[in-house]
């Protein structure tokens, strides 16, 4: 979770050297950290969270995914949390690396144990989305995982996951919108940056304005139980779902242009 981004572009590789980079970057030490609130830290821990959110957005952008391309070796999974994602894309994209990037000063003690028992290698670097301080080009896939919403300065965060992503590179982006952010259970139980929050077409529009190739066959907009405001009740009941809504959930597959 982000809050201000120093100006500059930083060109150099912190993760040659050591397995598990548990030292944030200097960069990193100038950025405010915003500590979840317990709640949040017991659902990101659960298995709802695992299996309804973090495996069902896998599934769609999987399926999202253009051309037959399945195979990255070196995969940045940003705002990576406890690790829950790095089984999870070991076993579906065969990485030779993943890079487990967090803003939280406790990433080693939270992630350290899923970076261990994943099949492939996982190096954990502290650093904010806003300035990554890694090298440009080198990742295959960038995957960012219901973490935008934290991240102050978005427009940043997204020239950095251009940047660092190799020409064909893929954005794998799955994100919860305004409508869902701002509803009164998620405000209660959850600590985000309120100003910030954007719609589906606006994450969109800033995706494809960073550079990236979006057509509308890479979107979607998951209408999920979990983050409508009956949390499902009402389909469960048998009543349709609502055609016409403010979505609360979008997932994109962008592409940076070039050949991989």
């Amino acid at each position: 979770m982000e809050r201000r981004r120093l100006p500059g572009k930083m060109a150099m590789d912190p993760l040659s050297a050591h397995s598990i980079d548990t030292m944030p970057s200097p960069a990193h030490a100038n950025f405010p950290f915003i500590e979840e609130t317990r709640f949040g830290n017991w659902f990101l821990k659960s298995d709802t969270w695992k299996v309804h959110v973090l495996r069902r957005a896998l599934n769609d952008l999987t399926r999202l995914l253009p051309g037959t391309r399945r195979r990255f070796p070196r995969v940045l999974d940003v705002g990576c949390g406890f690790g829950h994602s790095f089984a999870e894309l070991a076993g579906r994209f065969e990485p030779e690396l993943i890079v487990g990037l967090d803003a939280d000063p406790a990433l080693h003690e939270r992630a350290a144990s899923a970076a261990e028992d994943c099949p492939c290698p996982v190096k954990l670097h502290a650093a904010n989305a806003a300035r990554v301080d890694l090298a440009d080009d080198q990742f295959d896939l960038v995957f960012c995982h219901q973490t935008f919403h934290h991240i102050v300065e978005q427009e940043a965060a997204l020239r950095e996951f251009f940047r660092v992503l190799k020409p064909g590179g893929v954005l794998l982006f799955a994100e919860s919108t305004r409508r869902y952010i701002h509803s009164l259970p998620i405000r209660l139980l959850f600590r985000h940056p309120m100003d910030v929050q954007k719609t589906a077409e606006e994450y969109l529009a800033l995706i494809r304005a960073t550079g990236f190739d979006l057509p509308d066959t890479q979107v979607s907009l998951p209408y999920l139980w979990w983050s409508r405001p009956d949390i499902g009740f009402l389909e469960w009941i048998g009543v349709p779902v609502p055609k016409a809504r403010e979505e609360t959930l979008v997932n994109a597959v962008g592409v940076k242009p070039g050949r991989p």
